[in-house]
């Protein structure tokens, strides 16, 4: 039997593993909300949760939340954003930025990649560490540059309003600071191809409930080459590439493969699973974000195994190519994270037996 980190290895590169990789990842307000009724819940499919969710594991009244994740406490992160949220365990927004006037971008500094990371120090002799072992367990080595690395920075630094101004009227700053920020998340890829990792994730969400937030048109303008400049040093390197981004993303999912993609994260009512199956199976390895919205929270045990079901068929294939991330956020209730597991178990081997 494959380890883990062989099976996730041969799904992205379409050589046959022997499962459907998945993932559950719980949002902290969701723990909040729930409890040792989901704790118990995690406890029947470690596979999913891991060992470390147990009777106990977690002081729920006194829970320290990340920064930026704690109500009614603003955080000023390593580039100067102020961030805020109105519910424990769920990201904030910016409500402050430091480059609202572009007058101040020859003054501005990024933090040193060396040493700070967006909301603490960063160890790299400690990844390095921890990557060994990891290895050693059998489990695959990401190394993960912050959500929101380049497209959401400008918004975060800019503000959301001016960042759209800017791609609009085509801000000639804009290039300077694209460059700046590309230069920036260099030495954070390089530092994962040191460590060698097996793949680096580029994080950040580009789409509405609708459609793209830049059109594709500006997307192939500023961030596709910027992306490729990145993405390139790990295919050079013999590094998978992974992608992640929330929203409709359908009309620039293959651009993002042609910028060095190779495991591509859509959600998948958004898009449209006949759309991704039709526009981007076989193409790059499908890490299907599942449905948070609708199904997930609010459907019947049914509801959720019918829609696994069709992912599957629809989007997976005996060479490999598929794999199931699922973000469980508030109402969904214990039932139903059981009830995905269920599904995720049923035909996580659908394509092999």
């Amino acid at each position: 039997m494959l380890t883990n980190r062989e099976n996730f290895i041969r799904n992205i590169r379409f050589q046959q593993p022997e499962w459907i990789p998945a993932t559950v990842a719980i949002n902290d307000a969701t723990w909040d909300l729930w409890r040792d009724d989901l704790a118990s819940v995690c406890m029947r499919f470690p596979q999913f949760f891991g060992s470390n969710v147990k009777p106990g594991w977690r002081d729920y009244d006194h829970y320290d939340f990340a920064p930026a994740h704690r109500k009614n406490e603003p955080f000023t992160d390593a580039w100067g954003c102020v961030w805020q949220t109105a519910c424990n365990g769920i990201e904030g927004v910016v409500v402050q930025s430091p480059l609202t006037e572009w007058d101040r971008l020859s003054a501005f500094r990024a933090p040193d990649p060396e040493t700070t990371g967006d909301r603490g120090p960063l160890d790299w002799p400690g990844f390095v560490q921890h990557g060994r072992m990891v290895k050693q367990n059998g489990d695959p080595l990401i190394g993960y540059l912050p959500h929101g690395f380049l497209f959401m920075r400008i918004t975060y630094l800019r503000g959301f309003e001016n960042a759209m101004i800017d791609f609009a009227t085509e801000a000639p700053e804009l290039d300077e600071l694209i460059d700046r920020l590309v230069e920036h998340n260099r030495v954070l890829v390089q530092h994962y191809i040191e460590a060698g990792v097996d793949l680096v994730e580029f994080a950040e969400d580009l789409g509405s409930q609708e459609s793209t937030i830049l059109s594709p048109d500006q997307f192939r303008r500023y961030m596709k080459p910027a992306y490729h400049r990145l993405m390139e040093p790990c295919r050079q390197a013999g590094i998978l590439v992974g992608f992640h981004s929330d929203g409709r993303t359908l009309d620039i999912l293959e651009d993002q493969i042609e910028a060095g993609v190779q495991r591509v994260n859509p959600q998948d009512l958004c898009n449209g699973i006949d759309n991704l199956a039709r526009r981007i199976k076989g193409k790059a390895c499908i890490q299907l974000d599942i449905d948070r919205q609708t199904v997930i929270p609010f459907g019947t045990a049914g509801d959720i195994d019918d829609l696994i079901r069709e992912e599957v068929m629809k989007l997976g294939s005996p060479s490999g190519g598929l794999e199931f991330i699922a973000g469980i956020y508030p109402p969904t209730p214990p039932q139903n994270v059981e009830a995905l597991c269920q599904a995720l178990l049923k035909y996580q081997r659908y394509w092999w037996e």
